[in-house]
């Protein structure tokens, strides 16, 4: 892949991005497709019906970079986005980066007190939010001790942003910029504390567009891709603008919250040729076909992430549809997967071999090399990383190494090269002295056909010693009881360990979740 801005080039240690020295990213994902022909091509389709072509996504995203220059917003000032999935996002995100700001999506589906901690903890200029989250983002503002200078709807008379964007100047030269400079944060799911910003560079989005979207993915031009995981979540960002943008293709946007029959009829209207989900909507997803069927002939590949995917159900999904799911790791730090199970190269119930452009090493709690096929901590290294936390040195320093991360989970590296999920660092269980995988006794259980979703976490018994507790999410919850129970125990010991077999089940309605479907074992534990 070559432009006038980016080049791929080999490298004794591999192939490598070579930037201009001059260089802002809103150009090759934004103004190049003028240049190659474009012009006419739909790129964004909407739940909504709105269609939007290459030339009117550069339009709009000039007039919302001069929108946003001309409310007085400095180079370098942060703009908050609670913003649905729709094209504004497009032109309010790439529009702020062409014009120099920092734009800074964030979680559609947070609470006031949430949304007042990041606006306070990025010192943001503007906050810019669609409708539908008013009441939680204006209650957040009026908890604020200072309010940012600007507060915009998306939508609305007045002015909002799409009225500022209708009268804006359609022409906007690209700020000045570097592939090291700083361009967009994204704040972390919080599934552990408080969100953390992490700080992204003009760079970031390339790498992961090229080496995992092209190189893994197989993105190419002609593809429609259409993503469960929402715009403000790095996975979705991905998924959902950057990956088509990179290569020419197309994207369809769904601006609510996705459940089985919605994506599915979505599937159905735009025939999207790549489709992205989590583990627990491929559930619920399984769940809904036993009942029901959905024309899924437009899709090529399936992807997963946010959490690991059981082989279990990869080859129920497999049997189902007829499709293969490509499982990987990725993070809000590393902006996308970096490891990933690939189309000719599938391993069920692992994370796959590493993307292009990475390296990994796994380390014990010494900080040494851990032997093959042991579990340690999993570091990455890779062009995609963030340069740091925002206003958090100690987490910085304590996270981030040399251009090493620490991804906070446990993995192992198999004989034959494929990195299998073990947890979450804090996750792992010391059960009789032997470190035990939740995430092991999760797959057995999810195998039980009566169990739609499971979680384990660490329990005291009566002696202080901890051992395993499952926390089941069944099909049918109806089935609750002990007889299930003595069931499930049975099914346990036919292939785990006896020190990982589950000393207690619990029948829940749900698991609890951040919004991009991570289960927060923390509360279970608590």
């Amino acid at each position: 892949m070559k432009n006038h801005t980016v080049e791929v080039v080999s490298s004794p240690d591999g192939e490598v991005l070579k930037f201009a020295p001059v260089f802002n990213v809103a150009v090759p994902f934004i103004d190049r497709h003028l240049e190659e022909g474009r012009a006419d091509k739909v790129v964004i389709r909407t739940n909504r019906g709105v269609e939007v072509s290459y030339a009117a996504l550069a339009e709009n995203v000039n007039r919302c970079g001069n929108a946003l220059l001309d409310l007085g917003i400095a180079r370098g000032e942060r703009v908050i986005m609670i913003v649905k999935d729709c094209a504004e996002f497009f032109y309010c995100f790439w529009g702020a980066i062409k014009a120099g700001l920092i734009p800074v999506p964030v979680n559609t589906l947070l609470r006031a007190k949430d949304y007042a901690y990041i606006i306070a903890d990025s010192g943001c200029s503007a906050v810019v939010y669609s409708p539908e989250f008013a009441a939680e983002v204006e209650t957040a503002l009026d908890q604020l001790e200072s309010r940012p200078s600007h507060c915009l709807r998306v939508e609305g008379t007045g002015g909002s942003l799409q009225t500022l964007i209708a009268s804006a100047s359609a022409e906007l030269q690209p700020a000045p910029a570097t592939a090291e400079d700083d361009c967009f944060w994204l704040y972390s799911s919080g599934s552990t504390g408080n969100p953390k910003g992490a700080v992204h560079r003009h760079r970031d989005m390339v790498v992961t567009s090229e080496f995992y979207g092209v190189r893994v993915l197989g993105i190419r031009e002609n593809d429609v891709c259409f993503s469960a995981a929402k715009l403000f979540f790095a996975y979705g960002l991905g998924n959902g603008m950057t990956f088509p943008l990179w290569v020419g293709a197309g994207t369809v946007l769904y601006d609510a919250r996705p459940t089985p029959q919605t994506v599915f009829e979505t599937i159905e209207q735009f025939k999207p040729s790549l489709y992205f989900g989590v583990p627990t909507l491929y559930a619920a997803q399984l769940q809904a076909l036993e009942t029901g069927s959905s024309d899924l002939s437009s899709v090529r590949l399936c992807v997963s992430a946010g959490e690991a995917l059981p082989s279990d159900l990869f080859k129920r999904w497999q049997q189902k549809t007829g499709l293969v799911i490509l499982d990987g790791i990725g993070s809000t730090e590393l902006l996308h997967i970096f490891i990933s199970n690939r189309e000719d190269d599938i391993n069920p119930g692992s994370s796959g071999r590493l993307v292009p452009g990475y390296e990994a090493r796994i380390l014990d709690e010494n900080d040494n090399p851990v032997p093959q096929g042991e579990s340690g901590r999993l570091w990455i290294r890779g062009d995609s990383t963030a340069r740091c936390y925002w206003n958090n040195p100690e987490k910085t320093a304590q996270t981030m190494v040399d251009g090493w991360l620490d991804t906070g989970d446990t993995y192992i590296l198999d004989r034959q090269g494929y990195y299998h999920y073990c947890g979450r660092n804090d996750d792992m269980l010391k059960v009789g002295g032997i470190w035990c995988s939740p995430f092991e006794i999760e797959a057995k259980l999810i195998e039980h056909p009566r169990v739609l979703e499971v979680a384990v976490v660490g329990r005291a018994d009566d002696a202080g010693l901890v051992k395993p507790e499952a926390h089941i999410v069944l099909h049918n919850p109806d089935d609750a009881g002990e007889d299930l129970e003595t069931e499930l125990l049975a099914h346990c010991k036919s292939g785990l360990a006896p020190y990982k077999y589950p000393r207690w089940f619990r029948f829940v309605a749900e698991l609890p979740k951040t919004a991009t479907g991570k289960i927060q074992r923390f509360k279970l534990r608590s």
